[in-house]
């Protein structure tokens, strides 16, 4: 299956707000949508230009799939799977969204961006419950446990994250050692778990059509 390998950076800009998809880079003055605030490409600056009902609706489903970097088939079977359960659409597809391990060791701070915790997770570095797991895309239940492999490390790329984990905070859904570098989902996330820029409604209003 095709994945965007171009520049992230492009991809805030496009959507007009930061998606953090770089990391630490995003909070710091290097930030592509704090120095360019416009779209990318010749037509970047037109800001007259008006945008319909299902425009918005579609900008707030790009700009969901790609915070979460998640292919457009994978984000509409998430949804169907969202509509099925029991609850509002919306905060349905988000939970499912948040519990994925990729995002989960993102939230952790054991990856300095979703895109970073996919690539270390499809290498083989994090275990579940004792057992490796090298499916980004895995749901993460409640009381599993997540885990850095002890022979990963050592490595320095593991080193280096082991200096900055214990200054990130994890959301409240789930608990966290950072010596040990190791985290438990005690809880299924909350809409309030979410500090993400996304208007989940305009979503489920796209796929309702």
């Amino acid at each position: 299956m095709a994945r965007y390998t171009g520049p992230v950076c492009r991809l805030c800009r496009r959507e007009g707000t930061k998606l953090y998809l770089k990391g630490d880079r995003c909070y710091s003055d290097k930030c592509a949508v704090d120095r360019r605030s416009y779209a990318p490409g010749q037509h970047g600056h037109n800001t007259r230009r008006k945008v319909s009902e299902y425009g918005l609706q579609l900008r707030e489903k790009q700009k969901t799939r790609r915070i979460y970097g998640v292919l457009e088939n994978q984000f509409r079977l998430y949804f169907a799977k969202a509509d099925r359960q029991k609850g509002i659409t919306g905060e349905n597809l988000l939970r499912l969204l948040e519990r994925r391990l990729d995002n989960v060791i993102f939230r952790l701070g054991f990856a300095a961006s979703r895109t970073e915790a996919r690539q270390l997770v499809r290498h083989g570095h994090y275990t579940i419950n004792g057992k490796k797991v090298d499916i980004p895309s895995y749901l993460v239940k409640v009381g599993e446990a997540i885990a850095v492999k002890e022979e990963s490390k050592s490595s320095p790329k593991f080193k280096e994250i082991a200096e900055i984990v214990e200054h990130k905070t994890a959301p409240a859904w789930l608990e966290k050692d950072a010596s040990a570098m190791q985290g438990r989902v005690v809880a299924l996330p909350s809409r309030g778990d979410v500090d993400l820029p996304v208007q989940e409604h305009l979503i489920v209003e796209l796929y309702s059509r």
